[in-house]
């Protein structure tokens, strides 16, 4: 089996700590067909350099794994959830690491929309922002955590994005009672939220008194989690055919982001 020791890394890839941290999460390799050929930390190590630089697949340098290979796996773990399982377990065990509950009592959602490329797929025109493209729909929790995602066509509102959201995490964090939202989810969504989700959905407006730029409570700490995502080169514009791939995507980004940290709050507990 082919291993990473034998090339010069890249910044991207998992250190020891990382990879420790990692690995456990991971699906076992299939006892049917033919053993890996790459050891599945060189498939991340692929994964994650396309993310951080938006090197196109048939792009990849020649001293990482073959891109059939490594796009092979990072599909199949899109189809069967991996991605977002390994997303949820790791948010739980940064959480309790912070001194918090496993699962949230609290989110804040927004939306970011982005520019689409040539590639074939669904889009749309966000007249507000006036983006040709898709747009994200993210849920975090109170330090910046993915929750859930959903990419749509830019043209979808933030209220039926928001809806969209919702419906998905029905009885999966049965703590959560609040959401924090702009003034883009007032309206009817908020009674909706309550009834379907059993969740107060709060809006936090805008201090009209106050000219320029101000922070505003509780929605800053989605914007930063767009401010993280915004380093990983591939998530700079859509620029993947099916939106389900985006959401891929974002959840692999997510997960590196707290894998480093898992594996630093790690080094800083060790004797």
């Amino acid at each position: 089996m082919i291993t990473h020791e034998r090339r010069q890394s890249y910044p991207s890839d998992l250190k020891g700590k990382e990879w420790e941290v990692l690995e456990p999460h991971l699906p076992p390799p299939s006892k049917r067909g033919r053993p890996l050929e790459y050891s599945l930390r060189e498939i991340l190590n692929a994964i994650l350099y396309i993310l951080r630089t938006g090197c196109a697949w048939r792009m990849m340098p020649h001293d990482l794994p073959p891109w059939q290979t490594v796009y092979y796996h990072f599909n199949k773990w899109r189809q069967d959830g991996t991605w977002e399982r390994i997303n949820a377990v790791l948010r739980e065990e940064l959480r309790q690491a912070a001194g918090r509950e496993a699962t949230p009592s609290a989110g804040i959602i927004d939306s970011q929309s982005a520019k689409t490329t040539r590639t074939k797929g669904e889009r749309g025109y966000d007249a507000g922002k006036k983006v040709k493209g898709r747009k994200r729909h993210l849920l975090v929790d109170t330090i910046g955590l993915i929750l859930f995602v959903v990419v749509t066509p830019a043209d979808v509102q933030d209220r039926d994005g928001a809806k969209l959201v919702f419906q998905q995490i029905r009885n999966r964090f049965p703590r959560l009672k609040l959401i924090w939202a702009d003034g883009g989810y007032r309206g009817k969504l908020i009674s909706w939220t309550q009834t379907v989700l059993n969740c107060i959905l709060e809006i936090v407006k805008r201090n009209d008194d106050v000219k320029g730029f101000h922070v505003l409570p509780r929605r800053w700490v989605v914007e930063r989690t767009f401010g993280w995502l915004g380093n990983y080169r591939r998530l700079s514009k859509e620029y993947e055919i099916l939106p389900e791939t985006s959401e891929a995507m974002i959840y692999a980004a997510m997960i590196h982001i707290m894998t480093r940290r898992l594996a630093r709050s790690t080094a800083i507990r060790a004797p």
